[in-house]
């Protein structure tokens, strides 16, 4: 067992030698080959449906525990699909973007496409188990079928075709939204509410900014391999630039639904996200270095990639402040009920 190793690929996406490979334990190569490190957006994902559902009375434990498990499961399975996706397309060939920011198993020989496929398997049967145990809790709602079926088609379908034809970034905002966090609140509520998703978008755009600016980093490689991301159709620039809208439109949105009382002031909590905003949001507005700036971290989810770590660290500061804000407004509507209604 290497805990030491479980806690940093929780952390970051760590680069291993194949001695150091061949020396871990199955957990650790899991969480390498999964990169568990992003994982935490999917949880932030379903703990903002549990508060949600929270708001209205409708949390239950069991349910989000193992509903969590699942979409947890299901991103990694999801990355692990992606991995051999692309590996069997040719695409992590000729030191493809993609090998050089972190371990692509496979195409550094730490393992087999049948021991990657193997650990797909493994994670999508505990998916499986995870939808089952919801499923039975929730009286066998056929509507949590429907849901993990969509969620199902996005994670076979997303490497290919999907992000080869500039929908990619479109999935991320429609599995962390309206499946993730819309589908979460209905799985504990057992209703649908367009609310919600509304009310979701404020982090959801932020997730989806560390997709698009993975896509602005590698898009020139992506144009070379056919892979039309949202970057290669429209540009380096005008994606920088969505990325600088998807960044400060949820201030706006929040802004928004407090003043139309959705939101309590509890939520305006995120302004404290802005220093790491001010921090991060000026690289956005000039092209990629072309060499590693000095003090960037290289590796490990680092240089060469350039937009998405800074997207990534952005989006966990406010994710965390968006997560504190909605459960000071659970305890306050909790504790006055009619506090700003």
């Amino acid at each position: 067992m290497s805990p030491a190793m479980w806690k940093k690929a929780l952390r970051v996406i760590p680069s291993v030698s194949k001695e150091t490979w061949g020396s871990l334990d199955l957990v650790s190569k899991w969480l390498i080959s999964s990169r568990a490190a992003v994982l935490v957006m999917t949880f932030t994902s379903s703990a903002i449906a549990g508060l949600f559902a929270a708001r209205e009375g409708g949390f239950r434990i069991l349910p989000w525990l193992f509903m969590t498990l699942g979409l947890m499961l299901g991103h990694a399975s999801n990355n692990l699909f992606n991995d051999y996706t692309d590996f069997v397309r040719g695409v992590d060939k000729d030191n493809y973007f993609r090998t050089m920011y972190g371990p692509q198993p496979v195409a550094h020989g730490l393992m087999t496409t049948r021991q990657l496929l193997g650990y797909f398997g493994a994670t999508g049967a505990m998916v499986m188990a995870c939808v089952i145990l919801v499923f039975a809790l929730d009286d066998w709602d056929p509507m949590i079928l429907v849901l993990f079926a969509i969620g199902a088609a996005f994670v076979l379908l997303y490497t290919w075709p999907l992000k080869y034809v500039g929908m990619g970034e479109i999935s991320v905002l429609a599995v962390w939204g309206p499946l993730m966090i819309g589908g979460g609140y209905y799985v504990l509520t057992r209703h649908w509410s367009w609310q919600v998703v509304w009310g979701s978008a404020p982090y959801v755009l932020g997730v989806t900014t560390v997709i698009l600016g993975k896509h602005i980093d590698k898009s020139s490689m992506d144009r070379e391999k056919g892979i039309r991301t949202l970057p290669v159709l429209i540009g380096e620039a005008a994606a920088r630039y969505i990325v600088v809208i998807f960044l400060l439109a949820p201030y706006a949105i929040i802004a928004f639904l407090i003043v139309t009382r959705y939101f309590t002031p509890a939520l305006a909590i995120v302004l404290l996200a802005l220093p790491a905003l001010i921090r991060e949001l000026p690289a956005f507005f000039s092209p990629k270095p072309e060499t590693r700036p000095e003090g960037f971290a290289e590796g490990e989810g680092g240089w060469p990639l350039y937009f998405a770590p800074k997207a990534f660290v952005y989006t966990r500061s406010f994710g965390t402040w968006f997560l504190l804000g909605l459960v000071a407004e659970v305890a306050l509507r909790l504790l006055v009920p009619d506090f700003w209604r």
